[in-house]
């Protein structure tokens, strides 16, 4: 129980460093709640004044009740102004708040090392940064609007009922503390219950991302049924931590209600004896009126409170987990000094590396590579030999364990990532393609590209015609990763927006994968144009790809085993000779 009221200690501690910006707002805030308090507690006085009036039948003061209901409307009045003005500073600064919350995952997100990415869900991820935020704002925005009138209520109202009446005021605050202790009990309750309920939201928010994002995989292997299993599944057990965390919450409210009914009957019963016991020079009628107004005025915000305590536990909760978020390690941030790569003259060296995504399981040991000036290094072996690691690696989106790799004699962990990612262009074979244009998506790593650029460089790529025959042409807007476009389609845009760039190093991991044949070796012959006096790593399957290439590496497990170009590996008859052969073997 300690631990977990700890750390919801330090997310209230994180939720007010975030407050602390828009001090001017929370003061305004409180300064108008206390006006509305104020005025609102200084009515029932005015309508104690206008009973105490109405002596009896023919007896009434109407000049005297007149003037009390023109200061009651001007009452009113400032009332309503003040409130409009404290909601129009709640508002402004929970959302500003909520904004800047989401800024910060987002910018975490971007600086987050790849491991974290590919260790989690999309949709976990997403639901942290969209549902959690979302909830984490209603129970802020409640907690401003009626937490500090709450108490601020309560504070007044035992202000005005000591003016009042010393000796009923005891009555009520006697009994008062049963409200503190049952909101108490019911909060520690919730607080584990609605954080069990925002995780499992997460869950269920990746698996309907997994699914809707490989729906075509989910048919075409009939896996339906299994799928709706599992998200029955889900959904049961986020039904089950709903409707405990809604129940637990719920007693609240009814269990603080009949305590302050409790308080209401004790001052009704205690005014109206003391009232005919001692008379009117110890508490006249209008007096006891006066202080049953205030008895409920006091007694609401205990209602209202026990709510918002409700609503900040899952309040708190989502903020727990976006703050986890926030709070990850990021990537190993650059040196101050780091080098900006320019004039890449494309040679790359790779001292003695070794690196595994798990320590104990072993992927690439003592690698070691020295790449010339405009060579072509071809990259080949078994799935799971570690292929696509060694890119990994060249665009450090993982960090090597040991050794070293450098870029035009400069290790890359003391250069600029910006500078080292801009010396490659890179086409994969997974094709990443965003919500906008095509010229949008072609310009993404030149943005001031013009359009005589931009068209030559989808000439190039072979895109240009099917491009134009798309309704508006360059102008087309297409939905998230390619819309209605063909898997070769888009990866002729991603290939066109290399060829825009022209950068001294090229990275083709499996690049031409989707595309038909005979487009296969238009784009080879653009690749060959592109390539020449570009360092170029390829990584491909397809043995007859790389028969042009310099160096041909051969990984199995991790190690190179064969090195030389194609004649050369063919001659010496071993692990690429079979493979080769495989391929072509009648």
């Amino acid at each position: 129980m300690g631990n977990k009221s700890g750390k919801q200690a330090q997310t209230i501690k994180k939720v007010l460093r975030y407050i602390r910006k828009y001090w001017l707002y929370l003061a305004l805030s409180i300064a108008a709640a206390s006006v509305t308090v104020a005025l609102t507690l200084y009515l029932p006085i005015l309508t104690g004044y206008a009973i105490d009036l109405i002596v009896e039948q023919g007896l009434v003061d109407f000049a005297g009740i007149l003037e009390i209901l023109k200061k009651m409307a001007v009452v009113i009045l400032i009332t309503a102004l003040s409130q409009w003005l404290m909601n129009i500073c709640n508002n402004k600064m929970t959302y500003n708040i909520v904004k800047d919350v989401r800024n910060d995952a987002f910018r975490k997100i971007e600086i987050l090392p790849l491991k974290y990415i590919d260790g989690h869900s999309y949709g976990e991820i997403v639901s942290r940064v969209i549902a959690d935020v979302d909830q984490f704002a209603d129970g802020l925005l409640m907690g401003f609007t009626q937490f500090f009138t709450g108490v601020i209520t309560i504070i007044g109202t035992l202000g005005f009922m000591l003016s009042v009446n010393v000796g009923i005021t005891g009555v009520v605050v006697l009994i008062t503390p049963l409200s503190f202790l049952v909101a108490s009990f019911i909060a520690k309750k919730t607080f584990t219950m609605f954080k069990l309920q925002s995780e499992t939201r997460g869950e269920q928010t990746a698996f309907i991302d997994e699914m809707i994002g490989n729906q075509k995989i989910v048919q075409a292997f009939s896996h339906e049924d299994e799928s709706m299993e599992a998200f029955d599944e889900i959904n049961e057990r986020l039904e089950s931590a709903s409707l405990k965390a809604i129940f637990f919450s719920s007693l609240t409210n009814p269990s603080t209600r009949f305590v302050n009914n409790l308080v209401y009957a004790g001052v009704a019963i205690t005014g109206a004896v003391l009232a005919i016991t001692k008379g009117a020079a110890y508490i006249s009628v209008g007096q006891l009126s006066c202080f049953l107004s205030y008895a409920n005025q006091y007694t609401k915000p205990f209602n209202e409170i026990s709510g918002v305590v409700t609503e900040l536990q899952n309040a708190l909760a989502c903020a727990a987990r976006i703050f986890e978020l926030i709070e990850e390690e990021p990537q190993i941030e650059e040196p101050e000094n780091a080098y900006v790569l320019h004039d890449v003259d494309g040679t790359v060296t790779l001292d003695n590396v070794s690196f595994s995504y798990v320590p104990e399981k072993k992927l690439i040991q003592n690698f070691n590579l020295a790449v010339k000036s405009g060579q072509r290094i071809a990259i080949v072996g078994p799935t799971g030999c570690g292929k696509t690691t060694v890119i990994n690696l060249l665009m450090r989106f993982y960090d090597v364990n040991a050794g070293a790799i450098c870029v035009s004699g400069h290790d890359i962990r003391e250069v600029t990532r910006r500078s080292l990612r801009g010396s490659y262009g890179m086409v994969l074979q997974e094709t990443w393609l965003k919500t906008g244009t095509i010229r949008e998506n072609i310009i993404m790593g030149k943005p001031d590209a013009t359009d005589e650029e931009i068209v030559a460089a989808a000439k190039a790529s072979h895109a240009h015609s099917f491009i134009k025959r798309l309704p508006n042409g360059y102008d087309t807007v297409i939905t998230e990763d390619g819309g209605n476009l063909s898997q070769g389609q888009k990866q002729l845009l991603c290939i066109t927006r290399v060829m825009l760039c022209l950068p001294p190093m090229l990275i083709l991991d499996e690049a031409t994968s989707s595309i038909d044949t005979r487009t296969e070796i238009k784009i080879q012959q653009a690749f060959a144009t592109m390539m020449k006096g570009r360092t170029s790593f390829i990584v491909a399957h397809r043995l007859s790809t790389i028969r042009e290439a310099d160096i041909i590496l051969v990984m199995k497990d991790g190690n190179i085993i064969e090195q030389g170009n194609h004649e050369a590996l063919l001659a010496m008859n071993g692990f690429y000779a079979n493979l080769y052969q495989s391929q072509f073997a009648r």
